[in-house]
């Protein structure tokens, strides 16, 4: 995937569209709402199972595609963050291609579950380089539930990135994409092998354990883990301590959910060698994003304003529970 162009006045005309006809800008979840809880699914374009590969490819009119996945945390409160990401989406888009962050981008949007307690426990989209990024981002099904255990299945997402997806950044340049998780919670202790069979319909057998998994994850993506102000969970240490365990310092906290697109983009920008962290700031002051720029700022100070892909050595283990076995 990955062709088309992105087009600011699609994307602003359909906003203003959907603004006068009162429809809501996810208008998929909007209409499960209306249905029994019983037949709540992924739209087909989203549905995990059976999936070969989510492919980044070059093109023709996008030679040097840089893959990005966006995967939100869709339970509880979290679900408010899609909705700020697609209003501001075309901001996120001129950053990255405009400002010279990222000549071919190509984006993923993904929604994460509970796949203890959720009927939509994972979504993946395409990756895509037009306004159809807009439309898969709206398809998501914000099912605002959660199992009220302090996790949620971003290791199961962690799985499916790293068995099922493809790209020519790394087959013919061997470089990394980005993967950015938003959320607010804990891995699972273990990714079920049920989990696996169920969501996505790799025939595994015998649980993984999660280090493993982002171990993994980490020879194609330089992933980054983001926790917003937005649940009672944001200076809880705990979570603090097993993100910074997985990523080190590719853990980030970000006061304000608003910044997110701005906050995606600088970290891009910064790890592709196109600008620096002052220069980033600058650039979204630039676009009025001023309080949005603070929040940035703030958020990639803790890390010493360095967003680059670093070599985070991951620890052994966190998990060795006899049921578990290493991600191969």
């Amino acid at each position: 995937m990955g062709y088309g162009n992105w087009d600011d006045n699609t994307y602003l005309a359909g906003k203003t569209f959907r603004a006068a006809r009162g429809t809501d800008a996810f208008g998929y979840t909007d209409a499960l709402r209306t249905r029994p809880v019983k037949d709540w699914k992924a739209d087909p374009a989203l549905d995990p199972f059976g999936v070969g590969m989510r492919e980044s490819r070059d093109s023709a009119g996008h030679p040097d595609s840089l893959p990005i996945a966006v995967l939100f945390d869709v339970t509880g409160s979290m679900g408010a963050v899609p909705r700020i990401m697609a209003d501001k989406l075309g901001k996120l888009h001129g950053l990255l291609q405009r400002k010279g962050y990222a000549d071919d981008p190509q984006i993923l949007f993904g929604g994460i579950g509970d796949a203890d307690s959720d009927r939509v426990p994972l979504q993946m989209g395409q990756f895509e380089s037009g306004n159809a990024m807009d439309e898969q981002l709206r398809t998501i099904f914000l099912e605002g539930g959660g199992g009220g255990q302090k996790s949620e299945s971003y290791e199961l997402a962690a799985y499916f990135m790293a068995k099922h997806t493809a790209t020519d950044a790394w087959d013919k340049r061997g470089r990394k994409g980005y993967l950015f998780v938003i959320g607010d919670e804990l891995n699972k202790p273990r990714l079920a092998a049920r989990h696996i069979r169920k969501v996505i319909g790799d025939d595994v057998r015998v649980d993984v354990s999660v280090p493993s998994i982002y171990r993994e994850l980490e020879r194609r993506w330089n992933v980054y883990f983001v926790l917003p102000d937005q649940s009672s969970y944001f200076d809880d240490p705990e979570i603090a301590e097993h993100w910074n365990g997985l990523l080190g310092e590719r853990f980030v906290k970000l006061d304000d959910p608003a910044a997110v697109c701005e906050l995606i983009a600088v970290t891009i920008g910064i790890g592709e060698d196109r600008i620096d962290l002052g220069d980033g700031l600058a650039d979204l002051r630039d676009l009025g994003s001023v309080a949005e720029a603070a929040m940035v700022g703030k958020a990639l100070a803790v890390v010493g304003g360095n967003a680059r892909p670093t070599a985070t050595a991951l620890p052994a283990d966190l998990d060795t529970g006899s049921n578990d076995v290493e991600f191969g």
